[in-house]
């Protein structure tokens, strides 16, 4: 068995595959203050309760933006599983042309998003938009090289710092009111997050298109890729586990010019 981990902002996901498939993830939240006990007991905790014996991980691949809490989990999978892991950018690369002006400015999640979809669907070019704490839309051309893409504020985001920043509105549930034109201030503000931003998303993978003078196909991933893809209608796939999968995939392709 083979544990990936992907470090986000927001929140560390954790799968494990088994022949091909991925058999169970589980979410933590990213708590930049975590000891390498608490991820060691949490994840031991989760191969208890999904029957799965943890002493048959063969390797441990990690992904991530958050630096602060590299020590901590690393020493955990050393710790609990006995593993030295395998980190994305530092001991294992990413197999793919990087276009960007600075290659190693752009994150390697987005990178790990670029190689699986690539290969999943092959086609047209690819525009991966990945719902996190912030939203990021990254470019894959026909031959699967990356081309660059776009940061956005997330909605969450985007929605607390309203919150934050305006007296007299409340926090509020990130929900979609029944009438575009809201009635209170909840609708309102409801109204506003969710077709704005969808209104955000369609614009730049329309200016995207404009841009490369073709159409794309446009994959849907992250925590709120659901939520938000139900109301765009433009994506060929949501794909909540891409990144996990990718992660799968780079291990295999390791592996093989060991």
């Amino acid at each position: 068995m083979l544990l990936v981990i992907d470090i986000g902002n927001t929140n560390m996901e954790f799968g494990i595959f088994e022949q091909d498939k991925l058999k169970a993830n589980f979410r933590l939240v990213t708590n930049r203050d975590i000891t390498s006990d608490e991820i060691g007991i949490l994840t031991t905790q989760f191969f208890m309760i999904h029957q799965l014996n943890i002493k048959q991980i063969e390797d441990v691949i990690i992904t991530s933006v958050v630096p602060q809490v590299m020590y901590s989990i690393s020493n955990a999978m050393r710790k609990y599983l006995k593993r030295e892991p395998l980190i994305v950018g530092e001991n294992i690369k990413v197999d793919i042309l990087n276009k960007y002006d600075n290659p190693g400015e752009v994150g390697a999640d987005r990178l790990v998003n670029a190689y699986a979809a690539h290969r999943k669907y092959k086609g047209l070019p690819l525009v991966i938009v990945d719902f996190g704490t912030a939203t990021t839309f990254d470019v894959v051309d026909e031959e699967g090289a990356y081309l660059g893409g776009l940061i956005y504020p997330g909605i969450k985001i985007s929605m607390e710092a309203l919150f934050n920043k305006a007296a007299k509105l409340p926090k509020v549930e990130l929900s979609r009111p029944q009438n575009v034109i809201g009635k209170n201030t909840v609708n309102s503000m409801q109204s506003g997050a969710i077709y704005g931003y969808v209104g955000a998303v369609l614009n730049i993978v329309s200016c995207i298109e404009e841009e490369l003078g073709r159409k794309v196909d446009v994959i849907a991933t992250g925590g709120l890729s659901e939520f938000i893809g139900k109301q765009a209608g433009i994506f060929k796939k949501i794909d909540k586990t891409l990144t996990l999968e990718g992660l799968y995939m780079i291990y295999n392709r390791y592996k093989l010019t060991k």
